[in-house]
């Protein structure tokens, strides 16, 4: 980690909070040291309200009190301040905390502005009918360090393990890698996601290659632990009790970083809600639409709930966390700050994940005023916020972010195209050198390069490991592969046949079936060589029937191959079949319709096991390739040709397959493996999370 970078790190860990100082913990406040008070929201932001000891209040003789009461009365919509040692602690009541059908007492009131703590999770919620839930968010002591926390990471989905299905792909992968690499370089920061109970979904093939989808139920509490923690989002109305679980991300040194799972399946919440953080990526508008509301508000509740009061960054990884925009807008607002858009503005960033226009949420205006009430339409906004789509999540993530940055620099030139008015910068993305190097390189690594797992900029010394000593690991790596598969498919694979990998989400923009567009020419260049093994694998969203077409193609024109070429499609690709693949494969095969790839992280995985990649000059690729020196390109480069013709780009993958990459595999050797060993030393050494995460602290985080 570069001087600069760790002394960033250093001095934001200790930098002054943006807030009051008079704040007071484990207080007991009595009726008599409640009062109201004009200065009202210049005080304290609502975030920090010092946790409250209960201590019995006696009803006030007062009348109960409507929502719409609440809204109209300055009075009630005035912050509380109580006074405790000479010190001064706001707590506010907000009315969405009520429900719109709900009315409240002074006292219950009172009560909710003085949470306590509890013993136990049954103290918080003793047995008892689920008809009506609690309108009473339960606050509890801070998260340990949770002053010290700087930068929170909000993102729908994160794959932190191999047991835990809370990703469906690429994005949720390099979240988890983002936050892993964040705790090897002890960087103040905090993840937020949903729990997603029920995974993403168990991908099965039926004899026709079609995709079948079963639930992937899995216990929490077997990774994580529960906080008491509770905050509550009014949705349709309805007050939800969002509940918060704690993963704990340990870094190469032993620093921690949590990552808060959200969860609705809470014992408060009645029928539909309580399941809203089941499904990863629900195909319903509306219950999406619901599950970002979760994952925008729920999360900056949540935070505050926790303690977590010093950010000076909320970093939006893609769309759906956007709303947290708003309820940072709301939340300003209601304390008076007179620029509410610029301080939200100043602690906000956004990355955006794709170029594919269809991959950014929209939702219709009606849907956004049902599921969030007026309180989230603000009419200062609407111009700006909403089209004809309606809201779109990437724009609302746009307006209040003071940095915005694509996944590779053609990514980020393709966003600025599709976002005009919007400075669209790039940190190209990267992966986590230890979770993805596969067990006997990372033994070599050991031997030679020590410290790699702390600073893979060093796998650029691979260059003086022998050629011999990585082959000899390449094929360990190779052998586990091969293991697996004949073990799961009765198959025969051989570790000394050139092998072939692909492992996409199956989209129609990959082109995953251009290997096989020629069937008797891919069966001539294996007939010429001495054989050819394929691997593939990827899901295709439940709902894509065109990605599901996608596979059944590829498994059809891989059983029309018979005997002449060993092929398999591997079912329900995960993180384990994924580092099996990136390291055990001898070529990884990339075939995206350009500009649409926005980066493509799997290539640099291989990299970091000595697999070259042989693909469309697109994302990534385009940084990393070095024609002959790093693996090979499939097609033009765009600066010369934009066009995207499948025809040529297929013959110019068969070409370099039959004339330049298994001749160079099987006559040269020492060549072969030189490529191996540039893969990993000019781009495993470049393509990593430190990099990216260092670039992020200099570029977005604490500019």
């Amino acid at each position: 980690m570069p001087d600069s970078v760790r002394n960033i790190a250093i001095n934001i860990r200790t930098a002054p909070r943006d807030m009051a100082s008079d704040t007071v913990s484990d207080a007991t406040i009595s009726p008599q040291d409640v009062s109201e008070t004009k200065e009202g929201p210049s005080l304290l932001r609502e975030s920090d309200t010092a946790t409250i000891e209960h201590q019995d209040i006696p009803a006030l003789d007062i009348p109960q009190v409507s929502v719409a009461e609440v809204e109209n009365s300055p009075v009630l919509r005035r912050p509380i301040l109580a006074k405790k040692n000479g010190r001064r602690v706001v707590t506010d009541i907000h009315p969405e905390i009520i429900s719109s059908s709900a009315c409240v007492s002074a006292e219950s009131a009172v009560r909710t502005l003085a949470p306590r703590r509890a013993d136990s999770l049954e103290e918080l919620h003793p047995p008892r009918p689920i008809a009506t839930p609690s309108l009473q968010p339960v606050l509890c002591d801070p998260i340990s360090g949770a002053d010290d926390f700087r930068v929170a990471y909000l993102c729908m989905e994160v794959g932190l393990q191999n047991e835990m299905p809370t990703y469906a792909g690429g994005l949720g992968i390099l979240a988890g890698d983002m936050l892993k690499s964040a705790a090897d370089l002890k960087l103040p920061m905090i993840g937020v996601t949903l729990i997603h109970r029920k995974g993403f979904f168990k991908q099965h093939l039926d004899e026709s290659g079609w995709q079948h989808e079963e639930e992937t139920p899995w216990d929490p509490s077997r990774f994580m632990e529960l906080l008491p923690h509770r905050v509550v989002v009014i949705l349709e109305g309805v007050p939800v009790t969002v509940r918060a679980w704690r993963y704990r991300v340990v870094g190469v040194s032993g620093h921690e970083i949590p990552v808060i799972f959200l969860d609705t399946d809470d014992p408060l919440n009645t029928g539909e809600f309580r399941y809203i953080t089941d499904r990863l990526y629900d195909s319903d508008t509306r219950w999406r639409f619901l599950q970002e509301a979760v994952l925008g508000i729920g999360g900056v509740r949540m935070l505050a709930a926790l303690g977590v009061n010093g950010l000076t960054t909320c970093h939006m990884n893609e769309g759906h966390a956007a709303l947290m925009t708003l309820e940072l807008y709301r939340s300003a607002k209601d304390e008076g700050i007179e620029d509410a858009e610029e301080y939200v503005r100043s602690r906000c960033v956004f990355t955006t994940h794709t170029p594919v226009a269809a991959g950014h949420d929209h939702f219709p205006k009606d849907l956004v005023a049902r599921v969030l009430g007026d309180a989230y339409l603000m009419p200062e906004l609407s111009s700006e916020l909403y089209s004809d789509e309606g809201l779109s999540m990437t724009r609302l993530g746009f307006h209040f972010s003071r940095h915005i940055n694509g996944v590779a620099k053609k990514h980020g030139e393709v966003a600025r195209e599709l976002f005009p008015g919007y400075r669209v910068e790039f940190i190209t993305n990267g992966v986590h050198a230890r979770e993805w190097v596969a067990p006997p390189l990372a033994r070599l690594y050991d031997a030679y390069l020590p410290g790699w797992q702390s600073d893979p900029h060093s796998l650029r010394y691979v260059l003086s490991i022998p050629l011999s000593e990585l082959w000899s690991a390449h094929q360990e790596a190779k052998r586990a592969l091969c293991s697996f598969v004949n073990t799961r498919y009765g198959t025969h694979f051989d570790e000394d046949r050139f092998t072939i990998g692909f492992a996409r989400r199956a989209a129609s923009y990959k082109r995953a079936a251009m290997l096989f567009s020629d069937l008797e020419r891919l069966s001539a260049i294996a007939r010429g060589s001495r054989g050819i093994q394929i691997l593939f694998a990827g899901k295709a969203h439940p709902s894509d029937e065109e990605g599901k077409k996608v596979i059944q193609r590829v498994v059809s024109e891989m059983r029309k191959l018979g005997s002449e070429i060993e092929c398999v499609y591997l079912e329900d690709y995960d993180m384990h079949i994924g580092k099996l693949l990136v390291s055990g494969v001898d070529l990884w095969l990339n075939t995206p319709t350009r500009p649409q790839e926005a980066s493509g992280t799997s290539g640099m995985k291989a990299a970091l096991n000595g697999v070259p990649q042989f693909s469309v000059l697109d994302g990534w690729w385009l940084e990393g390739h070095i024609e002959g020196v790093t693996g090979w390109s499939i097609g033009p480069h765009p600066e010369k040709d934009t066009r995207t013709i499948d025809a040529e780009d297929a013959e110019d993958m068969y070409r370099k397959l039959e004339h330049v990459i298994i001749p160079c595999f099987e006559r040269s050797p020492e060549e072969w493996q030189k490529v191996m060993r540039q893969a990993i030393a000019i781009n495993g050494s470049f393509f990593n999370s430190h990099r990216m995460v260092e670039q992020y602290v200099i570029g977005s985080y604490f500019i």
